[in-house]
């Protein structure tokens, strides 16, 4: 008899998937976030939508905006929970210097890609993008479908 081996959970809280669409990626970061305890708690159970969530710089310091954490049921009576407060993102000086002037660029903008789990700590996967124009948007499209059929023609043959 053969074991099989535990299957190991994904470290991965949320995806931005959304923002593929819209944007082109441009080069990524790694930040912490300062969260509260019940919303450490919600991330737990996937209880986030990362759907038009963005990274504003305000006085040397990044924030996360638009991010709906939903508070659980069990969360305690006696604490008040909002879900779409800002968070403070975690990032050392250069990279909020780079992410600060990148962002004052015409068409570039700084969102928040992925949540996830690095250790005990929850990480926040910030890109630096540029807006897609309709066409653009067209042209993935495409590309995905052909890459699509020539799987399938080269499954079959």
């Amino acid at each position: 008899m053969s074991k099989k081996k535990p299957k190991q959970p994904s470290n991965t809280i949320a995806l931005n998937r959304k923002m593929r669409h819209d944007y082109f990626i441009e080069e990524k970061f790694e930040a912490g976030i300062s969260l509260q305890g019940w919303e450490v708690k919600s991330l737990r159970e996937g209880q986030v939508n990362l759907t038009d969530t963005y990274v504003m710089v305000k006085d040397n310091e990044a924030w996360l905006l638009g991010t709906n954490i939903t508070p659980l049921k069990t969360a305690s009576t006696h604490y008040v929970t909002e879900p779409a407060r800002t968070r403070k993102l975690l990032l050392n000086y250069r990279e909020l210097k780079k992410i600060e002037d990148a962002v004052k660029q015409k068409g570039r903008t700084c969102v928040c890609t992925a949540l996830y789990w690095k250790g005990h700590l929850v990480k926040c996967e910030v890109a630096l993008a540029k807006g897609k124009v309709a066409y653009d948007k067209r042209m993935d499209s495409k590309e995905r479908d052909w890459s699509r059929q020539k799987q399938r023609l080269m499954r079959h043959s």
